[in-house]
Order: C-alpha cells, then structure tokens, then sequence
C-alpha cells in the first residue's frame, strides 16, 4: 500500500468523524492540555497548530500566546470544516496540508503546537526536516505523540484470533529522539503512560471509532470481521479484566520540546 493512499485513508477516516469528535475525545484533550501546560511562552508573533483536528487548541493557543497569525493546518478537510464553523477567532488561517509537505514559507514560523498528530506521520526525517525549514532561528516545536505499547492490550487480544494487524503502529521512543536530534536542538523529551477504563469492550471500539483513529495502517485485514473472530477477540481480551472489574486500554505518551538552533 502506498504512503499516499494510506495517508488519503487517514485523511477520510478522521474527516468523516469530525462530529463526533469532541464527544469522545477526552484523552486527546487532557493530553493536549497538560502539552500546553508546558509552553512557557506567553507570545509568539506567528503560531502553528499541525495536526489541529476540530481546532479545540485555537482559542487557548490564541489567548496564550496572542499571536498576530494563527495557522491551523490538518490534513482532514472534514475536520478543518468543522473547526471553521464552530471556532470562530480572528486572525487564523485554516489551511489543508501534510506534515511532511508543509504549505508554508522557509523561517516564517515562531511556534510549532501539534498535540497527537505526528504519530501518523511515516517519514519522520520529512517532518522534523520540515519543522526545521518552517521554523524561524530560536523556534520552538512542541508536542505530543503516541509510542509502539500504545493499546497493546488491543493487539495482544487480537493476536490470539490471527496475524493481521488491527492495531496501529507507532514509533518508539529511540526513533523519534533520533529523527528530531538530526534538525532541532532538544529542550525536553519523556514519556507518560495514560490508562483508561470501560465496563465493556464495544465503549473502547465505539469511542476509537468516534475519533476516526480505529485501524488505517498498511496491513491490516481488509474483510468482514466474522462474528466467530469477534467473540474469540472479547474472550482474549477479558483477561485484562482488573479486580475491579473494568477494562484498561493503555496509551503510551510522548511529549517532547525542541528549539531550531
């Protein structure tokens, strides 16, 4: 499968679940939070959001760090619809474009946000090469991504049923340091594990899928799930069944800050 259509499959799959986003999207906004708790900045003349989905971020970015150009950017047109119709804030750019491929002018940017986005990302030198290129002299790029035991419980359940891959990569951490340390200069990069509870599994599915991030990588089985696979599926998964009777699915966090020297 090629980068391109696999990309154009991310792109569909998150545009379609711009509506329901929101609802459902409470990890990615504590994520995003605690990143922006971490910005000790308190201006930044031009600022980029990559990856900015609904545009939750755009008006906390803006009262932040009250720049004089905004620019939004997300490869889901779906999703840069959404956020134009209900975030609604003066000076910003919405703009459709690919991380590794970026619409944007050489040393034209002071701040790089992107909380959650880059892990779908498959050629990190193109992404930190670009951040580099867009970044003026002494700006920052911070953000968040996911690592590889991300939903491990996920993959391991879907393991005992067969070889395809259900679960989406990420890249570990050894990599992504290596990719940025080649074009930035490191402020901070550590990891955090984030777990969350459900009493069943289908809430798990239902809210992957109400986020558009249920599985669009290469690999993956592309036929009907049989009902026999999906009770053999339930069953490996109910041995992550805590004493206290829920269900954990695990994320694993990266958060990083870098400087363009």
């Amino acid at each position: 499968m090629s980068q391109q259509f696999l990309k154009s499959q991310i792109a569909e799959s998150f545009s379609r679940a711009a509506v329901s986003y929101d609802s459902v999207a409470q990890l990615q906004r504590d994520i995003g939070h605690e990143l922006l708790s971490q910005l000790t900045q308190t201006s930044a003349d031009v600022v980029l959001d990559l990856g900015c989905g609904t545009g939750y971020f755009a008006p906390l970015l803006t009262e932040q760090l009250k720049p004089r150009q905004l620019i939004c950017l997300d490869m889901a047109q779906g999703m840069l619809q959404y956020a134009r119709q209900h975030r609604s804030i003066a000076n910003t750019l919405w703009l459709c474009g690919d991380a590794e491929k970026l619409p944007l002018a050489d040393n034209s940017v002071n701040l790089i946000f992107s909380s959650l986005a880059i892990q779908w990302c498959e050629d990190l030198a193109a992404l930190f090469s670009e951040v580099a290129r867009v970044l003026k002299p002494g700006g920052r790029f911070i953000f968040s991504t996911l690592g590889p035991q991300t939903l491990y419980e996920l993959r391991e359940s879907w393991s005992v049923v067969d070889s395809f891959q259900h679960v989406n990569r990420f890249i570990d951490l050894d990599c992504l340091q290596a990719s940025a340390e080649r074009q930035l200069q490191p402020v901070s990069l550590r990891q955090a594990n984030k777990v969350l509870l459900y009493d069943q599994l289908r809430e798990l599915t239902a809210e992957l899928k109400g986020i558009g991030a249920h599985n669009i990588s290469a690999g993956r089985h592309s036929g009907l799930t049989g009902k026999a696979r999906v009770i053999a599926f339930k069953q490996a998964y109910e041995q992550f069944r805590r004493p206290d009777g829920q269900l954990p699915a695990s994320y694993q966090v990266f958060y990083g800050e870098y400087i363009h020297g």
